[in-house]
């Protein structure tokens, strides 16, 4: 804000770091563009900064081409490595690139390790003149607050906790973040409750999804189900990822699987010598990973979706797809309360059963959350905006 007390524009910067924030930061992107073209005061100046966390250059820039998303502003390239690596890397190449920008508001999406790591290096930076919120730092907000598993084994979870502690502004997807968040003593002047930007970007993109060739070029004409598993608790584990191959291979003598692999599972698969398990049922199709278009594309018309990831299982509730998630927990509850997903751990006669009644057409049905409505990054930058004018 000026001194004559008239806010003409807001510098932004968004941090995108791996394949599940792309998907978040289109939304932003949208509804900042789409705010600056109605002519609304005052303006966004948007910066994306891309950490390169995910750092398969090919697959990014595919991402970032079908998203109509803008070319980042910054690629830090910093690649892969341990946690701590990693997130010491975000933070060395990440604070001169903040000093030199000076944003009045940061903004940080879901709980990877660039989302902990540049709210970090946000919090404890000192500019030499005051933002247009009259902060000596920028405003941090974290898109995708107060998600929990309750389990600190998971390491996106101790980010996730870490990063709405040191927000200032928390924008939530479901009701259950925000009980989570004022349980841990956040003010609830903080706290608002807008919805999923990730499924804005679904609802903006399923028509074009649905017009690709991807089922023409793997010659699928029946039913099918689609697989994803990424986790280190399911596939760091010689033992459990061999009885997750044979859970599949099970199943796929009732339904033909589809499998993109991971690069983490595909590496273990490889080292465990369990690659070659999974090639002897003929009914799974493995495949390299997808662009989201083409994943969409699949996701939209599967009779199932077997998973591990946490954004399928609210893709798949919205599309209206069983989803069973290979997990003991879920930081989206909403999904299995509401929508169609099934938590059934990692045992495997559950999964096996779960799996047929599915296929035999006895799966629940569900409905859309509350604010999964395609409006979701259209509401945070309207608030955004207010917020500012009222400083």
């Amino acid at each position: 804000m000026n001194s004559k007390g008239s806010l003409k524009s807001i510098k932004i910067m968004t941090i995108a770091g791996a394949r599940p924030n792309f998907m978040k930061v289109a939304s932003l992107a949208h509804a900042i563009s789409v705010h600056n073209e109605n002519s609304k005061k005052p303006s966004i100046s948007h910066f994306i900064v891309h950490t390169g966390q995910h750092y398969d250059e090919k697959l990014s820039r595919c991402f970032f081409d079908e998203l109509n998303l803008p070319k980042p502003d910054i690629n830090l390239g910093v690649g892969s490595g341990t946690h701590a690596v990693q997130t010491a890397e975000i933070m060395r190449r990440f604070e001169p690139v903040l000093l030199e920008y000076l944003p009045d508001i940061l903004i940080v999406v879901g709980d990877v390790n660039s989302t902990i790591a540049c709210a970090l290096v946000a919090a404890k930076i000192m500019y030499d003149k005051q933002s247009c919120f009259g902060m000596d730092r920028p405003l941090i907000v974290h898109v995708e607050a107060g998600l929990r598993s309750f389990d600190r084994k998971m390491p996106e979870e101790i980010n996730r906790i870490l990063t709405d502690a040191l927000s200032d502004v928390l924008f939530v997807t479901e009701e259950s973040g925000v009980k989570n968040l004022q349980k841990e003593g956040i003010s609830a002047d903080k706290i608002y409750f807008v919805g999923n930007v990730m499924i804005d970007t679904l609802n903006r993109h399923i028509a074009m999804a649905r017009k690709r060739s991807i089922k023409q070029k793997l010659c699928i004409s029946r039913e099918y189900g689609l697989v994803t598993l990424h986790r280190p608790s399911n596939v760091d584990s010689f033992d459990m990822l061999k009885s997750l191959v044979e859970c599949l291979g099970e199943i796929s003598k009732d339904l033909p699987l589809i499998f993109p692999v991971h690069p983490r599972t595909k590496g273990n698969l490889e080292k465990f010598g369990l690659i070659q398990n999974l090639e002897q049922f003929s009914s799974i199709t493995l495949l390299e990973p997808l662009s989201y278009l083409d994943f969409l594309n699949l996701l939209d018309t599967a009779t199932l979706v077997l998973t591990d990831s946490g954004g399928i299982q609210e893709e798949t509730t919205v599309l209206q797809v069983p989803c069973i998630t290979l997990r003991e927990n879920t930081e989206r509850p909403v999904t299995v309360s509401t929508g169609t997903n099934y938590l059934v751990g990692t045992d495997i006669d559950k999964i096996i059963f779960t799996a047929k009644q599915v296929i035999n057409g006895k799966g629940k049905s569900g409905k859309i959350p509350k604010y999964w409505d395609g409006e979701a990054g259209r509401r945070i930058v309207s608030i955004i905006v207010d917020n500012a004018k009222r400083q």
